[in-house]
């Protein structure tokens, strides 16, 4: 889940990319800093018409986030502290 330095958008390749926290909103961007659980989209993964913000809780968004609260399970904490931290489960 953790960025890597080479900065490519995680969908198609593109070295133009903006951040995307996988958990936005409600000061769960500092979480999402602070737990790795960020990638790399270029701006048309991220916000333009077949991005990840058009579509939230649906398709590669949902795909997202299930992966990175796999991630924070095996590394951080159990479910418990995960809906702590960000509200509620994916899985």
């Amino acid at each position: 889940m953790v960025v890597t330095e080479d900065k490519r958008c995680d969908v198609c390749g593109s070295p133009v990319v903006e951040l995307h926290h996988i958990f936005p909103n409600s000061g769960r961007r500092k979480k999402c800093d602070k737990y790795g659980l960020v990638i790399w989209l270029c701006p048309e993964h991220h916000r333009g018409k077949t991005g990840v913000h058009m579509n939230p809780n649906k398709g590669y968004d949902l795909a997202l986030k299930q992966h990175a609260q796999r991630y924070f399970e095996e590394h951080y904490g159990d479910r418990e502290l995960f809906i702590k931290e960000f509200g509620k489960s994916y899985l």
